[in-house]
């Protein structure tokens, strides 16, 4: 341990930083960047330069509750690419979770807020405690020689142990020590190294210290954060993971060559079995003589052992006049699966349940859980996809609140399942073409493409 010296005392004041009101050992209560958010305090129309923006940070957990306490290390920057200017942001940190980020305003033109977590309070704590109890999780080399005899030690500002080489400068008054070497006297210290870095965190810790690390690849089970994604000339860049994008219908087919997928819902899932036959040429349709709104749907490329199905979910389906014997319960095809690493299921299931009374829906719910709970536990690596509600209804008989109390329901009842959440809501409702039941081209190829990384994510 290195000790300070008290006339220091001052100047260490400048440097205090907020602790957390206790160790923390569940990971989730530590703030996490990507559900945090800020708005504009005092938003106006126009801003003049020389005025001042302020911003205002709320850091949450990830349990998605307000930080009741202070130490996040935020920057936050001004910015604009399109002018090559920026200006830093000074962060006020409230000691409740909330944290008030400044900027002036230097330029005329467009400005970008830009809010980043470098580290957590929690985060922050371990970096302060370790820097002060482990100085030497850095260590160096002494090389000594003397009359053709060699040796290497560890070497360091100040060493643990009592036998050692002590060197001060004569000048600056600065200490070294080395380990004294086993044969050679201290003054053979002839050359200086870098050694290496100790290990100084266990996995709980280092779990802290890198919430700013890479996306993982898409896989099941990962819960979508809030926003899941943006777009960026009409590209969507996922937040959950790292997502590919499939731009031509090669790229495409090499992912689900040898695949067997089935999809269970309504029209807004129906889209993604419509443009997967569209965009790989070498799927063709069998027409199995049926009413195209409620399937079942079947298209197939022998050469590639690929099989795609669609058929609408059981009643209540709003569907033009079919055989009954043609509508079908999804639970009653999932018993049916055997499933396996060639098999794909999709589900979405919200739309049409939006004008009867919650209770309904739940029961529904949780038969086709029981289903995929079953389907997972014989075959546990069977792809299960969800797609989630999307915006669009603005009527009584099914607006955006109606399918976004649904979709909470939705989304709660497979949490920890092992199954894949799509989160068409957010890549539907932020999107610029207007707001439709039945998301456009770009939307849906987006939606697609998240899902092949799902089922293809290296």
């Amino acid at each position: 341990m290195i000790t300070t010296n008290p006339k220091f005392t001052d100047l260490l004041k400048l440097i205090e930083w907020p602790e957390p009101p206790s160790p923390l050992k569940d990971f989730t209560f530590s703030t996490d960047p990507k559900i945090c958010d800020y708005h504009l305090l005092n938003p106006q129309d126009t801003y003049k330069v020389g005025e001042t923006l302020e911003v205002v940070i709320t850091a949450r957990d990830h349990n998605g509750h307000v930080k009741e306490w202070g130490g996040d290390f935020f920057q936050a920057k001004l910015h604009s690419p399109e002018l090559k200017a920026g200006v830093t942001g000074q962060v006020k940190d409230y000691g409740n979770g909330s944290y008030l980020a400044t900027f002036l305003l230097p330029w005329t033109g467009l400005a970008h807020v830009h809010i980043r977590l470098i580290h957590s309070s929690e985060a922050v704590d371990i970096l302060k405690k370790k820097r002060e109890s482990y100085p030497e999780k850095v260590y160096f080399r002494g090389f000594f020689h003397l009359n053709g005899i060699s040796e290497e030690v560890e070497c360091n500002l100040k060493m643990t142990r009592k036998d050692v080489c002590r060197y001060k400068d004569p000048v600056s008054g600065d200490v070294w020590e080395c380990v004294k070497p086993r044969q050679l006297p201290c003054d053979s210290w002839v050359y200086h190294a870098m050694g290496g870095y100790r290990e100084v965190t266990n996995k709980m810790e280092n779990l802290f210290l890198n919430l700013t690390s890479k996306l993982t690849v898409c896989r099941p089970g990962q819960e979508p954060p809030k926003p899941s994604g943006f777009y960026y000339k009409d590209i969507w860049t996922s937040l959950t993971c790292w997502s590919r994008h499939f731009p031509s219908p090669p790229d495409a087919l090499d992912c689900v060559k040898g695949k067997d997928i089935h999809m269970f819902g309504d029209s807004t899932l129906r889209q993604w079995f419509e443009y997967l036959e569209k965009f790989i040429p070498s799927l063709k349709r069998i027409d199995l003589h049926v009413n195209y709104q409620s399937g079942p749907l079947l298209a197939v490329d022998p050469n590639a052992g690929l099989a795609i199905r669609w058929r609408g979910h059981g009643l209540p389906l709003r569907t033009t006049k079919t055989m009954i014997s043609d509508l079908h319960y999804e639970v009653a095809h999932l018993v049916e699966i055997g499933g396996g690493p060639h098999t794909i299921v999709l589900l979405t299931l919200w739309a049409h349940f939006t004008t009867f009374p919650v209770s309904v829906y739940l029961d529904r719910l949780e038969r086709v859980r029981q289903a995929i709970a079953s389907l997972l536990f014989r075959s546990p690596e069977t792809k299960v996809i969800i797609k989630s509600a999307n915006t669009g209804y603005k009527s009584i008989y099914g607006s955006d609140w109606l399918s976004l109390q649904l979709d909470i329901l939705l989304r709660a009842t497979f949490k920890g399942m092992g199954v894949i959440i799509i989160d068409a809501w957010d890549m539907k409702s932020c999107h610029y073409l207007p707001d439709n039941i039945h998301p456009g081209p770009p939307v849906i190829q987006n939606e697609v493409d998240l899902v092949l990384s799902y089922i293809c994510p290296k």
